[in-house]
């Protein structure tokens, strides 16, 4: 085993090569907020929107989904991210039903759900989230 170790190469220098954003950012919550915000606009694609930020779109994905677990705020003009709903009405020759049942039906890319009064909330969850995977 070498006791020492002796170089006799000349000196060599170090290269560091960084492109895009090289530095560690700290996003303010309002910030992440309107960034998430824009990435969920109508038409918006989410790589785009994270590239226009210099950040990668995993970055955002992450804000996304802390935002949909309500960790991160979003701005109050934002618009909602909510689905609206659309209601029926009878037919004037149809005799209108009173609403006593307490049922919703919940449609999803073809996907019809419905659920009863008292329906357990976790599995309604667990449920959505299966329709929300497969499409």
């Amino acid at each position: 085993m070498a006791d020492h170790i002796f170089d006799s190469s000349p000196p060599r220098s170090r290269v560091e090569i960084q492109t895009g954003v090289g530095r560690r950012r700290r996003w303010s919550n309002e910030e992440k907020g309107r960034i998430v915000a824009e990435s969920y606009a109508a038409g918006a694609i989410v790589s785009e929107v994270a590239r226009r930020h210099e950040m990668s779109p995993q970055h955002l994905f992450a804000w996304r989904k802390a935002a949909r677990a309500g960790r991160l705020p979003l701005p109050v003009d934002a618009d909602p991210m909510f689905v609206p709903i659309v209601t029926t009405i009878p037919a004037m020759g149809m005799a209108a039903r009173p609403m006593t049942s307490g049922s919703i039906t919940i449609e999803v890319a073809g996907v019809v759900v419905r659920a009863e009064l008292g329906v357990d909330l976790r599995w309604l969850a667990n449920v959505l989230r299966a329709v929300k995977a497969s499409t």
